[in-house]
């Protein structure tokens, strides 16, 4: 199974975390969080990662591959604008590596094992991860509030509807997206081609607006996917509650080395 892992910004509100280091190898306890997220990858079944990398790419190389699993292939593909755009153009430098089933996610996020075998076993072209506990996480989380949140809303046959960043108030959502998706063979291409179509379309425009992004330079993975689900493609969740954090600020690095710190035996 192969991942794809969109690691190529710095991580500003990180502070000097992130002055000589990529934001994925800030450590979190005793790993960094690309140390954790390989761990779970590998749990379930991951044996390759493609890591995109912009910010310090050398240093995430040289990290990752110190790091890295037993049995787990690493490559890289490098995001040469990493400093002026944003998810979605991130994921496109990596366009060729949609050529079968895969996971996709963000690097600054971790989850358990249990979160990425849930994953895996998503059923449906595109399954997007979804914690429908997600308030809980925002308790005290007073540095990034829950309007950040990529929330998601499902629809009367409990596919996702809508999807990102103010797509819904929060109090109205099903639950976040967490940053991690499942595609099979049909959905990597379905996401390859729709990602051909957006650079197509706004080729000499990209500063025009593009879904809930302002500029389709700095849109998101999630506005591809509302696009792809206003067109009509299908979008499952995996449920899951908990056992995830998302790492943006200093407190979120705190409020992520307590978790790891709870269920370290996991990753072992």
């Amino acid at each position: 199974m192969k991942a794809i892992l969109i690691a190529a910004g710095r991580g500003r509100r990180l502070g000097q975390h992130t002055d000589e280091l990529p934001k994925c190898l800030v450590p979190v306890g005793a790993r960094s969080i690309l140390g954790w997220v390989m761990r779970a990858f590998t749990a379930a079944g991951v044996d390759e990662l493609v890591i995109i990398r912009g910010y310090r790419g050398d240093v995430l190389e040289v990290g990752a591959r110190a790091t890295a699993p037993p049995g787990l292939t690493l490559r890289f593909v490098d995001n040469p604008e990493w400093e002026t755009n944003n998810i979605l153009l991130s994921l496109a430098c990596a366009r060729a590596e949609l050529d079968g089933p895969c996971l996709l996610s963000y690097s600054d996020i971790i989850f358990t094992p249990a979160v990425a075998r849930a994953a895996v076993a998503g059923v449906g072209p595109i399954d997007l991860v979804i914690d429908a506990e997600f308030e809980k996480i925002y308790v005290g989380r007073t540095e990034h509030p829950l309007e950040e949140g990529e929330v998601a809303e499902l629809d009367a046959a409990g596919r996702v509807r809508r999807v990102g960043k103010k797509a819904l108030p929060p109090a109205e959502a099903y639950g976040e997206f967490i940053g991690l998706a499942r595609l099979d063979a049909e959905g990597a291409a379905i996401v390859g081609a729709a990602i051909d179509d957006v650079i197509a379309r706004y080729a000499g425009r990209d500063g025009e607006p593009y879904q809930r992004a302002a500029r389709m330079r700095n849109a998101y993975l999630t506005d591809l996917l509302q696009e792809l689900i206003d067109l009509g493609v299908p979008m499952n969740p995996v449920t899951i509650r908990g056992q995830w954090r998302e790492i943006d600020t200093g407190q979120d690095l705190e409020r992520a080395t307590q978790l790891v710190q709870s269920v370290t035996e996991e990753w072992s």
